[in-house]
């Protein structure tokens, strides 16, 4: 299936943002912008991730609502 038929593996209705590269559960590793924003909201971001759209989306939701310190990884290809 391509990205861009690919939906968010939460919500089921979003276009994802970023891959977690390291999921906790395999069933959910494509994430939309909202259920990604949630996640760091709630306080357990994706650390070891892939953007999918060519724009560092991820990145900025991390820069504007993660607050704690922790080190994160882009994986590339």
């Amino acid at each position: 299936m391509g990205a861009h038929r690919r939906k968010c593996d939460w919500c089921g209705s979003g276009t994802p943002i970023v891959r977690d590269m390291d999921p906790v559960n395999p069933e959910y590793q494509y994430w939309c912008e909202e259920c990604a924003r949630a996640l760091i909201i709630k306080g357990d971001p994706i650390e070891t991730y892939r953007e999918l759209e060519g724009e560092p989306i991820y990145g900025r939701l991390l820069d504007e609502h993660c607050t704690l310190k922790r080190f994160y990884s882009f994986a590339t290809a």
